[in-house]
C-alpha cells in the first residue's frame, strides 16, 4: 500500500508586497516538519510541489530539515492554490481601507461561500474548474505512489481541502462537497500533513491536518 503526504505550505507573507514568499516563521515550520518526518522514518520516493514560490520554499525547508537525499522536486501546477486575492477582490462588501487578518478572514469566507455556490462573478477560476484540476493532480500523485511508495506533495490549504472533502464523502453532491471543503479549508494549519493511503480500491483519507511538530509559538493558520 502506498501513501501520499499532503503538506500545506508554511506561513506566507500576509500583508507584504509579495504574499507568495515564506515568512521567517514559515521557514521554521518547514524545517520542523522535515525533522519530524525523518525522525519517524519517513523517506519519500519523490516530492511533488505546486508551481508557487511558497510551495518551493516549503519543500526546500522540509528537505533541509529532514536531511533527505532526493531527486529534484517535481512540479505540478494542478496543486496550485486558487487565486484568493483575485477572489476577494470580487467581493461586493470589500472594505476600502487595508484589512487586518481578522477582517480579511471574514471577507474571504463570505467570498468563498459565493464562489463555491456558483453565484455569478468575475472569478479568476470557477470553483468547479479548481476542484477538477486538483482531483486530476490527486489521481496522478496516487498513480506515482503505487504499492509501498511514499509521495510527498507540497501544496496549499484550499487544494488539500478539495482532496479531504472528496475522499471523506465520495458520493456527496456538489453542494455538500462545497460545504465540506469550507469546513476543512478554514481550520488548516501551516505546514500540516494530511495522509492519504493508496491501495487496490483507490485513495482513502487516513488523517487530516496533523501538526504536532509545530510548537505553540510557531503555529499559524494563515
Amino acid at each position: 500500500m502506498g501513501q501520499l503526504l499532503l503538506v500545506r505550505h508554511g506561513q506566507a507573507s500576509f500583508g507584504a508586497d509579495d504574499y507568495d514568499v515564506l515568512s521567517e516563521n514559515g521557514w521554521v515550520q518547514g524545517r520542523l516538519l522535515g525533522a519530524f518526518l525523518a525522525e519517524r522514518g519517513v523517506h519519500p520516493d519523490v516530492v511533488v510541489r505546486g508551481d508557487m514560490r511558497r510551495h518551493r520554499e516549503t519543500g526546500e525547508a522540509m528537505i533541509e530539515g529532514a536531511g533527505w537525499s532526493l531527486p529534484p522536486m517535481q512540479v505540478d501546477a494542478g496543486w496550485d492554490e486558487f487565486d484568493h486575492v483575485g477572489l476577494v477582490s470580487t467581493a461586493p462588501d470589500l472594505p476600502t481601507e487595508p484589512m487586518d487578518r481578522r477582517t480579511f478572514q471574514a471577507v474571504f469566507e463570505r467570498a468563498t461561500a459565493r464562489w463555491t455556490a456558483g453565484e455569478p462573478g468575475d472569478y479568476p477560476e470557477t470553483y468547479a474548474a479548481f476542484a477538477a484540476r486538483v482531483r486530476g493532480s490527486l489521481t496522478a500523485a496516487a498513480e506515482q505512489a503505487g504499492s509501498g511508495r511514499t509521495v510527498v506533495v507540497v501544496s496549499s490549504g484550499g487544494t488539500i481541502a478539495v482532496v479531504a472533502a472528496a475522499l471523506s464523502d465520495p458520493d456527496a453532491d456538489p453542494a455538500s462537497l462545497a460545504r465540506l471543503w469550507a469546513r476543512f479549508n478554514t481550520v488548516m494549519v501551516n505546514s500540516s500533513v494530511t495522509r492519504v493511503v493508496v491501495g487496490s480500491t483507490g485513495a482513502r483519507l487516513l488523517s487530516f491536518n496533523e501538526h504536532s511538530h509545530v510548537a505553540e509559538d510557531t503555529l499559524t493558520y494563515r
